[in-house]
């Protein structure tokens, strides 16, 4: 398979691994790291990727699996004190309403990390990442209702949270 080849077969599915990726990862930069790691493992394999019946299925699930490798790798540690500026509650301009919705932002996200795994995953994809249902599963590896049960639950859990 050649560069053009490569390119026409692969780079449709950028729109929808970069949302993958920055859903499972929260960082833009991170995301964009992890899709080049992909594109120059994709490009090492370019011989085999011919035989694929469901290439974009194969490309989300290795988008998936290298954030999965990065998040558990010794070097990225996340500290309580990093944000998502993404996830913005309310629209008021003045200083103590940004205050009290950063507040928010803050406690929503560590509410968000204190989730299940696969729970905490559905949630980031869909809540941060604007991911679709199909989207969900694919990263996943979950039908699709099983990822509605994990958001249920996880909307559930967190609203118990709230409350509280």
């Amino acid at each position: 398979m050649d560069a053009k080849e490569f390119m026409t077969r692969f780079y449709p599915f950028h729109p929808r691994l970069y949302r993958v990726a920055c859903a499972l990862l929260d960082n833009p930069d991170d995301a964009e790291d992890i899709l080049q790691d992909a594109y120059c493992r994709l490009w090492n394999m370019r011989n085999e990727l011919s035989e694929l019946r469901r290439p974009e299925g194969f490309c989300v699930t290795l988008i998936r699996n290298l954030c999965i490798d990065f998040m558990r790798s010794p070097s990225r540690r996340r500290t309580d004190d990093e944000t998502d500026d993404s996830l913005q509650i309310g629209t008021d301009t003045t200083p103590e309403s940004e205050f009290l919705s950063d507040e928010s932002v803050r406690r929503i996200e560590t509410l968000i990390c204190r989730l299940p795994e696969k729970q905490r995953i559905a949630m980031q994809m869909r809540a941060c990442g604007e991911c679709t249902s199909e989207e969900i599963e694919a990263a996943t590896g979950e039908n699709a209702a099983n990822v509605r049960v994990l958001l249920s639950r996880a909307r559930k859990t967190l609203r118990e949270w709230l409350n509280n």
